[in-house]
């Protein structure tokens, strides 16, 4: 696999959209159907003669987060009457990455081929020169918080008829410190296949949230006048719109089906865990979580200085002051913070705050304090967490300070912090521990793996009583971020999708889970439910199978506990 292909799977939602719809008719004007919001009109942007379709691309669902309102929770978009929105205009939030993320595409090549057993990591290999940044991305604004709603023709006409069709909303990843609504992927292929024999058909959203300081600073200074998780509570306010305004397009409220990978899927399993499962019903009712994934972020000390470094990077002692400056200082600001991230991490992500987090939702499953009236789908790959884990770790006190970096306050914990480095993931390179690791490097993607990604869909799988359903990709090299192209399949590209069976498959368990509540459906492999046996389906290079959930483990157990804080 190219790396440069690779490198636009992975971590899409960190570049300029690839994969606009496509095949949109330059329909005229006055053809395009205007739907009604009451705040405001909004009209089809384009028509897709290819694949039957409306965009109606960039509708406002709520206030420009800015002035007073920047670091606070959404507000509703002003009356605009005055003329009809056409969403013509693309926005995207700001954005920012670490500085080691700019040099991933180069190590690319060589994680393939160690994942695949043939190479190993040597330092002198790589160039740690990251160059200039890139250029500003032209789409990026501080009034970013729009979404797009994508309806097949005949679901729209039959809008006000029946009951209405089941509704499939995208949250992107991207480290909660890029990404945007249409940079995942393409839905036309998801919308095809939920239309194949003689399904219903799907209709697809997608939202921008707020990413980096702008989304997620939090802390006890700053929740004096902030709103902690702001991010969540944008992606919160955007599901209540659907319910309000999606039956307009054709879609039923009712059937709301959330899914969304790493980022994303860390997203979903927060808005899960809302409130400890209390403050009011959620508003979905169906969940895929695909590789959910987020760093405990739990210690007041740990956000408290991540706030004071951003008012220093601004110059400024308070938040009000941070609110009058201009955007453009607050974007530096933000880049230049995310940019010194410690390697696999992104400074920025949900905390708990005491609120819309009241504690980590690992704990909050564990305890039963979630919203329960759900069904779900989740997915891992094999290789989650090799990403993310310096090439540079070479021995057992470099993979300690590594697991510190990580997680500051297990610091406070020597004995704890024994107990990871020595007992979960022990100096043992002969391959009979977890994931098999042979050597400091897969040792450290194992931790990464567990701690940030795969442990999230045991802990789900074990709160909804093992009757979910549960998929394990593994078609090497299986890195974090690799079935993304397979869910946003719209036709071969031996570069991202290897086995386009694979993807058609995945895409069809996605779209029979939105319509039906169950993955299962004519033309594809039985998907067994998770159960007692911790049964996951495998979707591999040769075909689909059914294996044992490698995540259903004591780590994961342990990791549960949160006995690190």
């Amino acid at each position: 696999m190219a790396p440069k292909m690779l490198g636009t799977a992975l971590f899409a939602a960190t570049l300029t959209s690839l994969l606009q719809l496509t095949g949109a008719a330059p329909a005229a004007a006055t053809k395009l159907p205007i739907v009604d919001l009451g705040y405001e009109r909004q009209r089809a942007t384009n028509f897709n003669e290819t694949g039957g379709f409306y965009n109606f691309t960039n509708i406002r669902y709520a206030a420009p987060p800015v002035g007073d309102l920047r670091f606070k929770a959404p507000k509703p978009p002003a009356r605009n009457r005055g003329e009809v929105q056409t969403g013509e205009q693309d926005r995207i939030c700001a954005q920012a990455s670490p500085s080691w993320l700019a040099i991933v595409p180069q190590f690319v090549i060589f994680i393939t081929a160690y994942s695949l057993g043939q190479n190993e990591f040597n330092e002198s290999s790589f160039d740690t020169n990251t160059g200039p940044a890139p250029p500003l991305d032209p789409r990026t604004t501080e009034d970013c918080l729009f979404l797009d709603v994508v309806v097949p023709q005949n679901i729209f006409d039959n809008r006000g008829n029946g009951d209405g069709a089941p509704v499939l909303v995208w949250i992107y990843g991207g480290g909660y410190t890029a990404g945007s609504k249409s940079g995942s992927g393409n839905p036309a292929g998801l919308l095809r296949r939920s239309e194949n024999r003689g399904g219903q058909g799907v209709i697809y959203v997608a939202m921008n949230y707020r990413l980096g300081a702008f989304g997620w600073l939090s802390g006890p200074s700053f929740q004096e006048d902030g709103t902690a998780n702001a991010g969540l509570h944008d992606q919160r306010f955007a599901l209540e719109w659907i319910q309000r305004h999606i039956s307009k397009f054709g879609g039923d409220p009712s059937r709301v089906t959330v899914f969304g990978e790493s980022a994303g899927g860390g997203s979903i399993m927060h808005q899960m865990t809302a409130y400890g499962g209390k403050g009011g019903p959620i508003p979905f009712q169906q969940a895929i979580p695909q590789s959910p994934g987020f760093i405990p972020y739990v210690s007041n000390q740990q956000q408290e200085r991540t706030f004071k470094d951003f008012l220093a990077q601004l110059d400024v002692d308070t938040l009000d002051e941070a609110r009058e400056l201009p955007y453009s200082a607050l974007l530096e600001a933000n880049a230049v913070q995310v940019g010194g991230a410690p390697y696999g991490q992104f400074v920025y992500g949900p905390t708990v705050d005491g609120d819309f987090v009241p504690a980590l939702p690992g704990e909050l499953l564990l305890h039963g304090d979630f919203h329960k009236n759900l069904k779900v789908m989740v997915g891992h790959n094999a290789q989650e967490g090799l990403l993310f884990t310096s090439p540079f770790v070479g021995n057992n006190a470099e993979f300690k300070a590594g697991i510190v970096t990580s997680l500051p306050t297990i610091r406070a914990w020597p004995s704890t912090l024994n107990y990871v480095a020595n007992t979960l993931y022990p100096p043992i390179f002969d391959g009979s521990q977890a994931q098999g690791y042979t050597d400091q490097i897969a040792r450290g993607a194992a931790l990464a793996s567990e701690l940030s990604f795969t442990c999230n869909t045991f802990y789900l799988d074990k709160a909804f009583g093992n009757q979910t359903y549960s998929y394990f990709f593994t078609i090497p090299p299986a890195l974090h971020g690799q079935d993304i192209p397979y869910s946003y399949f719209n036709g071969p590209n031996p570069d991202e999708v290897a086995v386009p069976r694979i993807a058609i498959a995945l895409q069809e368990y996605i779209t029979n889970f939105a319509m039906t509540g169950s993955p299962n459906g004519p033309g594809v492999p039985n998907f067994p439910i998770y159960g007692p046996q911790a049964t996951v389906q495998e979707l591999n290079v040769t075909g689909i199978t059914q294996t044992t959930d490698p995540t259903a483990n004591y780590r994961c157990n342990w990791w549960q506990k949160a006995l690190f804080v």
